[in-house]
């Protein structure tokens, strides 16, 4: 259950235009993207099952001037993979085998749960980069 990711054509050269404007511009890109991202932060926070809560505090919007991102897992919840995606669980101490699954149980079905959602959101937000730069979007 992969979703088609969502492209916004001229975003790279949006992005150097406001930089050729004012060096700060293009972080209020970044902000917007982490804006629409934390939508799917939260939707997949909440589907994922807590023992520790661990797991749930690594799932973080990572975004960049170009690009919606949301990571899971970190050093204090390197499991996190397995448990969303599935495989051997090759670390001493875990549990073992998990079924695999392509699309994943929290972070790729809450993106496509709040898909609708991410879009008017990154949207908004990214209109409201541009026009804290003084400039209109069309």
């Amino acid at each position: 259950m992969i979703v088609e990711p969502i492209r916004i054509e001229g975003l790279a050269a949006l992005n150097r235009s406001l930089k050729r404007l004012d060096a700060e511009a293009p972080k209020g890109l970044r902000l917007a993207h982490n804006e629409a991202a934390n939508i799917v932060v939260d939707e997949a926070r909440r589907r994922i099952p807590s023992v520790s809560g661990r797991a749930r505090a690594s799932v973080k919007a990572r975004s960049t001037r170009t690009a919606s991102r949301v990571s899971a897992g970190s050093k204090r919840a390197p499991y996190v993979p397995w448990l969303d995606y599935g495989g051997e669980g090759r670390v001493a101490g875990r549990p073992g085998k998990r079924e695999f699954r392509k699309g994943g149980r929290y972070v790729y079905p809450a993106f496509h749960d709040k898909r609708d959602e991410f879009t008017r959101v990154l949207e908004r937000s990214l209109s409201g980069a541009v026009a804290a730069a003084g400039l209109e979007m069309s």
